[in-house]
């Protein structure tokens, strides 16, 4: 049976709504949804306040989403849910896999269990990963599915938090009702991502976070951009509008149990992809080829499209040229910011390389 839902004049929540996609999905709100209120939880600890947009509907509750402080904060009459907070990235998992617990894991629990008696609530969103369900493979791939199989031996802690967070939720969806939407992001880019945002997390990675933003700052620094496993390695890249779009259209078409893919339904190489964003920027310095990261399994991969398109209605339109012209543009008014957030984790990193040189 159809659960179909407007949000449109909703009382929204957004957890992790300062940070790259939660920003991009609260303006995107705020400018198409007109929503009754929109509420951001967000503890900036891979965010920066910025992006969190000044708006009379908008009310922003700093803490985290565990916290019983904060979960007591918000109005039981909230209708849409979008839970996209997480302990960013597999490597800054790997470095620290406890604060991935309790940033990836717990929040999920503690959110579901939380709402799962309000009355008015009509749609969870929650942002899965694509890369836990995707083949590990350095072969051609193909077209990761919604069903396609889990295996229980993954790359890092984040993987498995991730879809931890899609089974508390299967769970909540099943014993309680919840009506629990799992939106499988594929490698999203675009403006607001903020290299350094937020605080260090034991890892360079608290900088060098995904390869997009990594390689559009090095490239305008003239820099070789580094690849791993000589750029052999495959995404499936989706500008974050596009996302923004695809979250919403989760929300008002997704049914709840189900799974939707998030994706351009394209497979880029990494080095494809440097000489894209080296073209835009006119960066003539060679590539850096370097051996493959020695966790890494999952070498290549894209997103299936079929069931988003027909039971969605979404498809993702931005091309990777476009979106990358958009995402240096924005790199480049946005230079101090991004500078002032590195800096705060200089001496962390430096202190790192001298522990690694020992």
């Amino acid at each position: 049976m159809l659960n179909n839902v407007s949000i449109q004049g909703k009382k929204i929540l957004v957890v992790g709504g300062a940070g790259f996609v939660g920003s991009n999905l609260c303006h995107h709100i705020l400018a198409t949804q007109d929503p009754k209120q929109l509420i951001i939880v967000d503890n900036l600890l891979s965010s920066d306040i910025s992006n969190v947009p000044i708006h009379p509907q908008v009310h922003f509750i700093l803490g985290s989403i565990a916290d019983d402080r904060t979960l007591n904060q918000l109005p039981n009459d909230i209708q849409i849910v979008f839970h996209l907070a997480c302990y960013h990235g597999n490597q800054s998992s790997i470095a620290d896999p406890i604060a991935d617990h309790d940033n990836n894991t717990i929040t999920s629990l503690k959110l579901f269990e939380h709402i799962k008696g309000f009355s008015q609530l009509e749609k969870v969103v929650y942002a899965a990963a694509g890369c836990a369900v995707a083949e590990k493979t350095f072969d051609d791939p193909s077209a990761t599915s919604e069903d396609a199989p889990v295996s229980l031996f993954h790359d890092s802690p984040y993987s498995i938090s991730k879809l931890v967070g899609e089974m508390y939720g299967n769970y909540y969806w099943m014993r309680y009702k919840l009506p629990f939407v799992k939106a499988r992001f594929q490698n999203v880019y675009g403006p607001r991502e903020i290299l350094g945002a937020g605080r260090w997390r034991g890892t360079i990675h608290s900088v060098w976070r995904n390869v997009i933003p990594t390689f559009i700052w090095k490239s305008l620094l003239g820099e070789a951009l580094p690849l791993d496993n000589g750029g052999n390695a495959s995404r499936d890249f989706i500008f974050v509008e596009d996302m923004a779009k695809g979250l919403v259209a989760c929300a008002e078409k997704g049914q709840p149990g189900e799974a939707y893919n998030l994706a351009s339904g394209i497979e880029t190489s990494i080095r494809d992809l440097a000489g894209y964003i080296n073209e835009i920027t006119g960066n003539s310095t060679l590539v850096d080829l370097r051996p493959a990261r020695d966790w890494d399994r999952s070498g290549k991969r894209f997103g299936s499209t079929v069931k988003s398109s027909e039971q969605l209605n979404f498809v993702a339109s931005t091309s990777i040229e476009v979106g990358l012209k958009k995402t240096i543009e924005w790199t480049r008014m946005n230079e101090n910011l991004i500078k002032q957030n590195i800096s705060n984790h200089e001496i962390f990193m430096h202190q790192l390389s001298l522990t690694k040189s020992i």
